[in-house]
């Protein structure tokens, strides 16, 4: 049995994940991402990944799927222990009535996909904070980052802080310790950046301003603040600038390969800004214990 749905103006733009669960309530995020994966889910007859953004009178189909079967019969990946919920409530730096901020640990994914079981979503669903409610995750960051990351308690406030993540009005900063001496102190990073979706090649422009902390000759302190918001952007650009963060496997030079094995990504998230309803928010959270032991070691400031 083939579903057919024909994209209207309104839904224009938006993820196709968003739309699907738009169109048919209640489907976990995981399902959906598998059926776009399998091709059980294609548009306009091709396969594409969550992250694509619909376009008017674009046409979905959908290929032999009993949504509501397999979300009947479909367990949760992950279901963490009190002891690792507990010590994940330690990490809460501001609980209101409409959102949590957490200081991530490196080395989590934010939720559950094809590579990842152990995430925060579902860590959080278990917690009595979300007793009466679920938990949403409205931005996302990589699972070797340290630092803020936002859910929220209903959807009202998921689809509020999803539209201000979207029109760029959620302002992040990241300090990352990098390879060797950058000379110049401040500027901003210009790049076109290279992803494949089903093998097709895409170009992003992604901008970022930059501000060098404290350096010597082997490292340097940065502060960045992402203008845009692409996958591993950071990560990328600084390996453009020829000064890839200690620390990153993927994105290195060959000749520092063996110093990027540092057990530690050091990139951490530690600032974020955002108004709601004419009201101010900011939230701080301090860097990881050997985020500041290296610091120490390589004897840079912050």
């Amino acid at each position: 049995m083939i579903k057919i749905f024909k994209v209207d103006e309104q839904f224009s733009d938006m993820r196709i994940d968003r739309f699907i669960k738009k169109t048919i309530r209640n489907i976990p995020q995981g399902l959906i991402e598998k059926n776009l994966r399998t091709g059980k889910i294609k548009l306009n007859g091709k396969k594409i990944k969550s992250s694509h953004r619909i376009k008017k009178n674009d046409i979905l189909n959908f290929y032999n799927i009993n949504f509501h079967e397999n979300i009947q019969n479909k367990k949760p990946l992950y279901k963490p222990s009190k002891k690792i919920i507990k010590s994940n409530e330690k990490l809460i730096i501001e609980n209101n009535d409409d959102f949590v901020v957490i200081n991530k640990d490196s080395g989590i994914s934010v939720q559950g996909g094809t590579k990842s079981n152990k995430n925060l979503i579902d860590i959080f669903r278990g917690s009595s904070i979300f007793e009466n409610t679920k938990p949403y995750s409205v931005h996302r960051i990589d699972k070797d980052t340290s630092g803020i990351f936002l859910i929220a308690k209903n959807r009202k406030t998921a689809q509020l802080l999803t539209s201000l993540f979207r029109l760029r009005k959620v302002h992040k900063t990241y300090i990352a310790i990098c390879h060797g001496s950058i000379n110049n102190k401040k500027g901003i990073l210009k790049n076109i950046l290279i992803r494949y979706d089903n093998n097709r090649k895409i170009n992003e422009e992604a901008e970022t301003l930059f501000k060098v902390i404290d350096k010597n000759s082997f490292c340097s302190l940065v502060e960045m603040k992402p203008i845009t918001g692409r996958k591993h952007q950071l990560r990328k650009q600084m390996l453009l600038l020829g000064h890839p963060i200690i620390g990153d496997t993927k994105y290195n030079l060959e000749n520092q390969s063996s110093l990027s094995k540092n057990k530690h990504l050091m990139l951490h998230s530690n600032q974020i800004k955002f108004m709601i309803n004419n009201e101010k928010y900011t939230f701080n959270a301090p860097p990881p214990a050997y985020f500041e032991k290296y610091l120490k070691i390589k004897r840079l400031r912050f």
